[in-house]
């Protein structure tokens, strides 16, 4: 797997790497981190195209997940307590 770009972006890391015909990108905040596969076929215009799939509402949307992922850490931590 090979990193062929970072998006930047303040509120979480985002990397893109290549592997197997594959561009998976993946998302980090802190301990959490969320990756999405695709076969490079998929994508018209290559890592261009990546780009303008990973617009502002998904990304939107990605953080809301982070969020919902946090919380669902922390419950289950607060009931093994």
């Amino acid at each position: 797997m090979r990193t062929i770009a970072e998006l930047p972006h303040p509120d979480c890391k985002i990397s893109i790497f290549s592997m197997n015909q594959k561009f998976i990108v993946k998302f980090e905040q802190g301990a959490l981190e969320q990756s999405y596969k695709l076969a490079e076929t998929d994508i018209v215009g290559g890592v261009n195209g990546l780009f303008e799939l990973l617009d502002e509402t998904f990304i939107n949307d990605v953080l809301k997940q982070f969020k919902e992922m946090r919380q669902l850490f922390i419950d289950a931590y607060n009931r093994y307590e």
